[in-house]
């Protein structure tokens, strides 16, 4: 299978906007006011899904960090704040859908709390996690095979965004092989985080490596970068892919 399409030196083809409506549901998002680095107030909150609306979603799940270390976001702090979200939506005459799961980062107390069942997810047991960005955890494919053996269907966030497999698409197909889902950042395909990242990300779109496209919005920031990338080609290649799962969320 090909994985690599070096783009570089070529003018991108300008097919128009992507029309984000047929993905119906955004699956990794920060809108759960002052509890993350996401939205710090209702208000904005509010904002973002009135913009994400207007891009065309009809749904968000949205997904807060939980991590030993920094933001230890229980599923009842989280839960209690969508109660929150939902109430204002009502109170607004929104129609916005909105759903909340969690992106767990990979640490010493991920395997506890999947032991435990103090994880949320999203879909059909959906478990969005995320990884360190400096190197890859020695433990990963030891928790990828917990959560397989308790029922869950491991998510991985982002993998364009983690340098250390650059030099080695293997390791991209390592996880595949076990049966890990993959959840493209959306904005990456603009270059938002860097060539290299944009270039990764378009050779695992070539692959057929993703499942689902989130925006990780945290702010009207990223809505304006969604806003940029909806032009770019291996946007509209990977919705015609007919691979992505979003709207059977």
């Amino acid at each position: 299978m090909r994985l690599f399409g070096n783009l570089f030196g070529k003018k991108e083809p300008d097919l128009g906007p992507v029309d984000l409506s047929v993905l119906e549901v955004d699956v990794h998002s920060h809108f759960i006011p002052g509890i993350d680095d996401g939205s710090q107030s209702m208000e904005q909150t509010i904002e973002l899904l009135q913009a994400m609306a207007e891009l065309g979603y009809r749904k968000v799940v949205t997904t807060p960090h939980n991590m030993a270390d920094g933001y230890k976001n229980s599923p009842e702090v989280i839960l209690g704040g969508l109660e929150r979200v939902r109430d204002e939506i009502k109170r607004l005459g929104l129609t916005m859908e909105i759903d909340a799961a969690a992106e767990y980062y990979l640490d010493h107390e991920l395997e506890g709390k999947i032991t435990e069942g103090k994880v949320l997810t999203f879909g059909n047991k959906m478990l969005l996690f995320e990884l360190p960005f400096i190197s890859e955890p020695t433990q990963l494919l030891q928790v990828v095979f917990h959560m397989q053996t308790l029922g869950y269907k491991p998510v991985l966030a982002h993998p364009e965004r983690y340098a250390f497999w650059y030099s080695d698409i293997s390791r991209f197909e390592r996880l595949k092989e076990r049966g890990v889902l993959f959840q493209l950042n959306l904005i990456a395909l603009s270059g938002a985080y860097g060539p290299q990242c944009k270039q990764i990300a378009e050779r695992l779109i070539d692959g057929g490596h993703y499942e689902l496209l989130g925006s990780d919005c945290h702010s009207m920031g990223h809505v304006q970068a969604i806003k940029n990338t909806l032009h770019k080609p291996y946007l509209h290649k990977l919705i015609a892919s007919g691979k992505l799962l979003n709207r059977t969320l």
